[in-house]
């Protein structure tokens, strides 16, 4: 049932742009794609590693500042998705320097400045950001040929790197390395006392984790070729991070959902809801309340337990003849 689940719906997101109907909503799937992109990454943090971010938003944001940087100079979109990764791991490397001298809540606060670091140099530093007008480039590469013009042919592109993003996630979760990250996070003195460098460990998940920001950060820019403070704001750290909290953390699915829940709520409901905030909060109180657990494992769990009630129960075994009576 589970690979039937995953065949369909994996069937109808390569399908979308022959069924959703209109331009309108090809990008908004395109959008949702970028979106799980960045939660996927969130996810090795938050979901495995058992760390708290909430300054993932300016790795993204360094990743299309970067991008828009190097396009703007002429250079080419492999020098460019070059380019723009390499510095954003590098700043995936100060962060996870800095961040992980601090567990709990020093963690979370230490993310929290700097991501707010981030979007300080993005507002003032006029001459590399532009300051709140921001940065707006041209163009669209065309791998092997094909033309990332029209809204279609971008979504295919995008699912093409998110398939990637889902595969290496699922590697990563099955691989020793996947498994040394969830004892740091289970049993993190047990994994130093065995030899582990949990630190390392820890580092080396952070920038996995930073690099798929990038990735998203980078599709971000082509998608709407401009970049501008509010991208790396705290509510952009926040608002993915609830995607990966509301959809399931340390699933796959999870953060796929959420993102699915949150760009379709503020793109698609917002349009017919004016106060579209009080919904989506209104839907993160009732998964916590209902499916503390997180929307994808909370609604496996529910329709296990039905499909439990449903099944017949076996009737008690009569006792054998002639037998306990006296």
């Amino acid at each position: 049932m589970k690979r039937v689940v995953v065949a369909a719906a994996l069937a109808s997101l390569a399908t979308a742009p022959l069924w959703v109907g209109g331009t309108y909503y090809v990008n908004i799937a395109s959008q949702i794609l970028i979106a799980a992109i960045f939660a996927l990454g969130i996810n090795v943090l938050v979901g495995y590693a058992g760390l708290v971010t909430l300054g993932h938003a300016g790795l993204f944001g360094i990743a299309a500042y970067a991008g828009a940087r190097l396009m703007n100079h002429g250079h080419g979109h492999v020098v460019v998705a070059a380019g723009a990764l390499a510095v954003t791991l590098v700043g995936a490397a100060v962060f996870a320097a800095l961040a992980l001298r601090g567990e709990g809540l020093g963690f979370v606060m230490i993310t929290v400045a700097l991501g707010q670091i981030v979007w300080g140099v993005a507002y003032r530093w006029i001459s590399i950001t532009n300051g709140d007008n921001g940065i707006s480039v041209s163009g669209r590469p065309s791998p092997l040929g094909l033309s990332l013009a029209s809204p279609a042919n971008f979504y295919w592109a995008t699912f093409v790197v998110f398939l990637a993003a889902v595969a290496s996630m699922a590697i990563f979760v099955a691989s020793p390395f996947g498994a040394s990250v969830r004892g740091t996070r289970d049993q993190p003195r047990r994994m130093n006392a065995l030899g582990y460098h949990v630190w390392m460990i820890r580092f080396l998940a952070f920038l996995f984790s930073g690099f798929w920001s990038g990735v998203a950060g980078l599709l971000y820019i082509y998608y709407n070729q401009f970049v501008g403070p509010q991208v790396v704001a705290l509510t952009a750290s926040a608002e993915a991070l609830l995607m990966v909290i509301s959809g399931g953390a340390a699933t796959l699915l999870g953060p796929i959902a959420g993102a699915m829940l949150v760009v379709i709520v503020k793109n698609v409901a917002s349009a017919y809801i004016e106060r579209w905030n009080f919904v989506l909060g209104a839907i993160f109180v009732a998964i916590v309340v209902f499916m503390p657990e997180g929307l994808v494992p909370g609604t496996v769990r529910r329709w296990r337990g039905a499909m439990a009630a449903l099944r017949p129960r076996a009737a008690p075994a009569a006792p054998a003849p002639g037998g306990g009576g006296r």
